[in-house]
């Protein structure tokens, strides 16, 4: 399989793709391992997941380098997510001992009971390219804590990347026959669903994860789907400065070029401060560097697929002819690698696709609208349901907005933010199950419940 730069469109790795018998000798490997994985303590797991943390930090720059060498992400992005999904393996040292420990909930008269958690076996991570490091980690590391073994496929957009850290856990002390990875496009990902897995977890887009769901549904295995969303953000006329309001919501919607489930994908402003918040944003894109992933001052680099540029073009086109005002961008940039103008629509509704499809890219579409309930009738207008947010100087204004969103995370004054101490899920077209905090813990184990008595 040959990985290319998408800055360059140049050949820059080439990895051999297993093959079906590959694939069934890993899993086969991985059935003997895990037993002997699981009953190595919750501390000792630990440890190797802090190893490999550590290892992963020492070689920060070089695998900093390698993710935006195949994914096109700015090398400042690159670093800063390396760095900051260590917080996942700091949040499992603090948490996962106590949440996967035995609960004593009877323990007086005749009868004794208690909960007993479980790993699962055996689980598939069919994971995304957008953010490797962070959903991979959300996944695979959990998984591992709670005792499972793992088959890793990464996105045949981040092979290498994927390669790496299964490299790094090896020599942290993960067993090669605890976890594996494979290599290969959606072909391995198929066979994936047809092998006797104890669980699937996947990161994508919604039509594969309906797809994956359909594929193992006779297995009544755990199915978790980390998918896509169309992200609203509402900003109210009481925010305290619009300037800075606008440059925060910049940022939620154009950092990783857009390419992230929780980008803001779709803003709504009160008509008070429209024009006010109109010209602070589309002067803040404006200032955003355009170019050369590998310089530290880029915040716009190349997508990191190349058929995403048509979707892109086709949403701006659409905008354009129902009467959208193009402000800022909206063609691609035209010279090597998978460019695509930072790109500003207002004047927008709902009858035009950038409102409505997810976009997944560096372009986005404003709305003016005249009160809270008509910003909040819009936000509810999709079919996804992962983040929704509010700007506004009034907590109890915004929660009351926050509260009436059918999706699994809510932000107010702040978005595009994913925390390991809080759930990360999804509703709707957005998904099932959930990662991160206790919850994202115990997804990978399963309750046996006792009842003891002596005779």
């Amino acid at each position: 399989m040959q990985l290319k730069n998408p800055a360059t469109e140049e050949i820059i790795f080439e990895l051999p793709t297993n093959s079906k018998k590959e694939v069934q000798a890993k899993l086969s490997s991985l059935k003997n391992g895990q037993q002997e994985w699981a009953k190595r303590s919750v501390k000792d797991r630990l440890k190797c997941i802090e190893k490999f943390g550590a290892l992963i930090h020492e070689n920060s720059e070089a695998l900093a380098a390698i993710l935006t060498a195949e994914t096109g992400k700015p090398i400042t992005q690159s670093r800063n997510e390396i760095k900051g999904a260590q917080n996942r393996i700091d949040h499992l040292s603090e948490n996962a001992e106590r949440w996967l420990a035995d609960e004593v909930l009877v323990n007086t008269g005749a009868t004794h009971e208690k909960i007993v958690y479980e790993p699962l076996g055996v689980v598939a991570n069919i994971s995304a390219w957008n953010f490797p490091y962070n959903v991979g980690y959300n996944v695979f590391l959990y998984a591992l804590v709670a005792g499972n073994a793992v088959i890793y496929k990464p996105s045949e957009y981040a092979a290498f990347t994927g390669k790496q850290m299964a490299h790094y856990l090896h020599l942290a002390g993960v067993p090669k026959n605890v976890f594996q990875c494979v290599i290969g496009d959606g072909e391995i990902g198929q066979l994936l669903l047809e092998l006797d897995f104890d669980g699937y977890f996947f990161t994508g887009s919604h039509a594969t994860g309906v797809k994956i769901a359909q594929a193992v549904a006779h297995k009544l295995v755990p199915v978790q789907l980390e998918l896509g969303g169309k992200d609203p953000l509402y900003i109210a006329d009481d925010v305290k400065d619009v300037k800075q309001a606008a440059i925060n919501a910049a940022e939620g919607a154009f950092y990783n070029n857009g390419q992230s489930c929780c980008a803001v994908e779709r803003i709504y402003v009160s008509e008070r401060i429209y024009d006010a918040f109109v010209a602070a944003f589309v002067s803040e894109v404006a200032s955003y560097k355009v170019g050369d992933p590998t310089e530290t001052t880029t915040f716009i680099g190349p997508l990191t697929r190349q058929q995403q540029i048509q979707v892109l073009q086709e949403q701006v086109n659409d905008a354009v002819a129902k009467g959208a005002i193009l402000k800022t961008g909206g063609h691609r940039l035209e010279h090597k690698g998978y460019y695509y103008q930072p790109t500003v629509l207002t004047n927008c509704n709902h009858t035009m696709r950038v409102m409505v499809d997810e976009s997944f890219g560096p372009i986005i579409g404003i709305q003016k609208v005249t009160s809270d309930q008509e910003a909040l009738d819009c936000m509810k207008d999709t079919d996804y349901g992962l983040t929704a947010a509010v700007f506004s100087a009034n907590e109890e204004r915004a929660l009351d907005l926050l509260k009436a969103m059918n999706t699994g995370t809510v932000y107010w004054n702040c978005c595009d933010r994913v925390s390991p101490n809080v759930p990360w899920s999804g509703r709707k077209n957005s998904g099932l199950g959930s990662t991160l905090s206790s919850q994202g813990i115990r997804a990978f184990v399963q309750p046996k419940a006792y009842h003891l008595r002596q005779s």
